[in-house]
């Protein structure tokens, strides 16, 4: 690149010194500045260069001329603050459906939102130990495919795997495509799951996004409008146990009051709760009945009792009498 040219590009690299090399506890001097664009080939008197700072203050950027020690020029105010890059960072990191790989990526990027020197207090913010990580790198394709999708309002085709006892992917439905009708996306549980309509089952269904292979963009426009006029994704996620599939049901759960957080986290402030006597409590909620919900139950031990429907507690005591047989 010409000396020329970097000259006209004098203001920008001016803007890319104070934002990579400044930040509260770290200023820069004029004399600093004109050595750093000296050292790319640019040089600058001080007029231009106060110049070209207040024409980037008048841009928007908070250029701050500290008159006490340490004397120098910094950026005071940035779009993220460190304590928001940190979360992010953390987030990034402790987040299962992203890999490694991307998790590197991402971090990178988010130390390029503020001075090296606070950068390096991410860095010793993202170690997070035994993090199972994903290993499907196309999530982030897949996630942005079914919002065009969904944008578009058309459906999608894909196939979809699970694992096999020798750590292999296996295909399902013989490698033939799914054909489904995207509505939202939700996170549960640190994974991305597509919710859509099955117009071959008439039902809703749900797909981990990151178990989903060769998305594509179908022309047919998606069906099941009616059953998303008024769907609650945040519902659906509590009352569907680990996004496990089942029928959903009403259920009568008694609980004794030690509880009562218990439920409230797992179902909402809204939840229906009667007292049942001084000791206990009974919560109404709807869920998905699956294996998954029963294990929550007996996950939380003696001072819980599922008490209706009668179908639902004979169902739940088969499946407690099975897992006996394993052991006796």
């Amino acid at each position: 690149m010409s000396k020329s040219y970097n000259q006209k590009m004098k203001i920008l690299y001016i803007m890319k010194i104070l934002l990579e090399k400044t930040d509260e506890n770290h200023v820069i001097t004029m004399p600093k500045i004109i050595l750093e664009l000296e050292n790319i080939g640019i040089k600058a008197e001080r007029k231009s260069i106060y110049d070209d700072m207040e024409a980037l203050r008048l841009f928007g950027l908070d250029i701050i001329n500290r008159k006490g020690y340490p004397a120098g020029y910094y950026i005071a105010s940035r779009q993220f603050e460190l304590p928001e890059l940190k979360l992010l960072v953390d987030a990034v990191q402790a987040s299962k459906f992203i890999t490694y790989k991307k998790s590197r990526e991402l971090i990178k990027k988010i130390e390029s939102l503020t001075s090296k020197s606070e950068a390096q207090q991410l860095q010793r913010q993202v170690f997070v130990t035994n993090r199972v990580k994903t290993m499907n790198e196309s999530i982030y394709y897949n996630v942005d495919k079914i919002h065009n999708a969904i944008s578009a309002n058309v459906k999608i085709s894909f196939q979809y795997y699970e694992w096999s006892i020798t750590k292999e992917i296996h295909i399902k439905k013989n490698g033939d495509k799914y054909r489904i009708s995207p509505w939202a996306l939700t996170w549960d549980d640190e994974n991305y799951y597509l919710i859509g309509f099955d117009e071959e089952d008439a039902i809703i269904k749900h797909y981990r996004v990151d178990k989903m292979l060769n998305i594509d963009l179908l022309n047919d426009l998606r069906t099941g409008k009616e059953f998303f006029e008024n769907f609650d994704t945040a519902s659906y996620t509590q009352k569907t146990f680990g996004m496990f599939g089942g029928h959903t049901t009403a259920v009568d759960i008694l609980f004794e009051n030690r509880f009562v957080g218990v439920v409230i986290d797992r179902f909402g402030k809204d939840v229906t709760i009667k007292k049942q006597d001084e000791e206990h409590f009974v919560a109404k909620v709807k869920v998905v009945v699956s294996n998954q919900f029963y294990g929550w139950l007996t996950g939380l031990g003696v001072g819980v009792k599922l008490i209706a429907p009668d179908s639902v507690v004979n169902e739940n005591r088969i499946h407690l009498e099975n897992l006996m047989k394993q052991y006796k």
